[in-house]
């Protein structure tokens, strides 16, 4: 492992509430504190670890924008988090200092939307784009959509690291402004409380819907019978589990990540306790943007040092094997 140079490191930040559902402070000993307590397993990575591990930058068509996938694109709106993921693979970006989305960069990525007619979902992230309060951040959308009828998708934290920041009128203006989902982010059934209930009943009332995309994480949630109670209590709570992420070769998380071989073994569980409504898709994004695949139709073969996957544009791509060496 080579040690990060001091400015690729996140920033720390943490939310009380979020803090306050750690049971004990030490990160390997509570899923809740791994996920926002930095260590000293951050400050290296491994020679194929990089600060973009999905290819945000090679795919970078105007200020924020990304488009990536023919039908769709990604509009970073912010940089800051409420709570900063320790596992987050968007290093490249988020807490950079880089700030809010300006009316320049609208310009801009209204221009480029204009040329681009087969872009048809925008999906609005960072960081998180609730970080901005609910005038500037409803600004943004509409700017976005005068564009054309976007299905658009806020990507956010909120409900389960500040579930106050859904709020009836926050709830109530997004409702007025469908086609619209939310996909959030949770990783622990520690994380689904009364108050992120009360979120997502929010935002059930104005008709939106929620779909929830977890990761894979050594040590908060690597087993079957976790996933298996966060998966049930997302689909009573209303809430699609949609993805279950293999963790990104994003410099400073190797210490989170599982091999792909346990992934696999934890889903073969999983289809045997849960119903089809409550299993995501266990899926990575490949390596050089490659982009995302599912692991069960793109895994080909596996060799001594790494999975063989087929990404979307029918090559080969590697994953490494890191399982023997990290034992995860």
């Amino acid at each position: 492992m080579a040690a990060l140079d001091p400015v690729t490191r996140l920033p720390y930040g943490v939310t009380r509430y979020y803090a306050s559902l750690a049971r004990d402070d030490d990160p390997s000993k509570d899923p809740i504190a791994a996920q926002f307590i930095p260590r000293a397993e951050e400050n290296f990575a491994e020679p194929y670890d990089t600060i973009d591990p999905i290819g945000d930058r090679m795919y970078t068509v105007a200020p924020r924008l990304v488009h990536h996938y023919h039908d769709r694109a990604l509009v970073l709106v912010n940089d800051r988090c409420a709570v900063y993921c320790r596992h987050c693979f968007r290093r490249h970006f988020t807490g950079s200092g880089d700030g809010r989305i300006t009316d320049s960069d609208l310009t801009v990525i209204r221009a480029y939307l204009e040329n681009h007619s087969e872009v048809q979902e925008l999906l609005l992230s960072g960081g998180d784009p609730l970080m901005l309060a609910d005038r500037e951040f409803f600004r943004v959308f509409d700017a976005l959509r005068e564009v054309r009828d976007f299905l658009m998708r806020v990507c956010t934290r909120m409900p389960v690291v500040l579930p106050s920041r859904i709020t009836e009128n926050f709830a109530r203006e997004l409702g007025r402004r469908m086609p619209a989902w939310v996909v959030i982010h949770v990783n622990h059934p520690r994380e689904i409380t009364s108050e992120f209930s009360l979120a997502i009943s929010r935002l059930h009332r104005e008709g939106i819907s929620v779909a929830n995309q977890a990761v894979l994480l050594r040590g908060v949630n690597d087993d079957a019978e976790t996933l298996e109670v966060l998966f049930r209590a997302l689909v009573r709570n209303g809430v699609r589990p949609y993805y279950l992420f293999q963790g990104d070769l994003a410099a400073g998380t190797a210490h989170f990540r599982t091999s792909i071989d346990r992934g696999i073994e934890i889903m073969r569980e999983l289809r045997l306790r849960l119903s089809g409504l409550a299993l995501p898709t266990y899926a990575v994004d490949l390596p050089d943007g490659g982009g995302k695949v599912p692991v069960d139709s793109a895994l080909i073969r596996t060799e001594t040092d790494a999975y063989i996957l087929r990404g979307p544009d029918g090559r080969e791509y590697r994953y490494p094997r890191e399982y023997p060496r990290l034992g995860g």
